[in-house]
């Protein structure tokens, strides 16, 4: 990692720190829609142990425990994880869940096809270069076993935001400490080569509203 990029991505890290601290569970406890969908798409392909890349303080994971899945949830924020976890122990689910904390631009602790599915909404459009994206999808393809369902969303280059605020090159733009790496179609292709791309479907969220497009693409058998 470039030491621009790496200055960025501790920023980025203290920054949530220090968001999740001052505002416990600030997303509510109610699931996301794209969550909502994606419990559906993961139900009707059979799956069973879902990981959840960027799982914040847990409204999304949570939902899936309670959905019946077996939850493997990580993020880069150790205090959004213990708001997971006291989540889960006040629900009856911490024994179908576990936290790791974990920055995706390393390699997933996990062994090769280990999970039946992945759902990460709004982690990829974080900070991340289109290198490290690349890179973590191909760790998502190994972690998956064949067939398996991946499920993102991510903010798009027809966003409001997109072109203002705090360049950082690469698509990524700064809004009040937040930096969000804002996706092209090109892009979306690209990271589904290989894959079965099943849907891209465009969807807004909250009152800017921010424009995202949520993934669904699947390993072949």
């Amino acid at each position: 990692m470039a030491g621009d990029e790496r200055d960025l991505a501790e920023a980025q890290r203290a920054h949530w720190q220090s968001t999740y601290s001052a505002h416990p569970g600030m997303y509510g406890e109610e699931p996301s829609a794209p969550a909502v969908h994606a419990a559906e798409v993961f139900r009707a392909a059979g799956a069973r142990d879902v990981l959840e890349l960027g799982a914040g303080h847990g409204r999304d994971a949570l939902y899936f425990a309670r959905e019946g899945f077996t939850m493997q949830a990580t993020d880069f924020s150790a205090t959004g994880l213990e708001q997971l976890r006291r989540g889960a122990l006040a629900q009856g689910t911490a024994g179908h869940v576990t936290t790791a904390v974990h920055d995706v631009r390393d390699s997933l602790r996990l062994p090769d096809a280990s999970v039946d599915a992945v759902f990460a909404h709004m982690l990829l459009c974080m900070a991340l270069s289109t290198d490290e994206t690349r890179t973590l999808v191909g760790e998502i393809r190994r972690v998956l076993r064949p067939g398996g369902t991946f499920v993102y969303t991510v903010r798009h280059t027809g966003d409001a935001h997109y072109g203002t605020g705090t360049a950082h090159g690469d698509d990524i733009y700064e809004h009040g400490g937040f930096a969000v790496h804002f996706f092209p179609r090109a892009l979306v292709d690209a990271l589904a080569d290989g894959w079965n791309l099943d849907e891209v479907y465009a969807f807004e969220e909250g009152e800017l509203p921010r424009r995202l497009w949520r993934v669904t693409q699947t390993l072949p058998r």
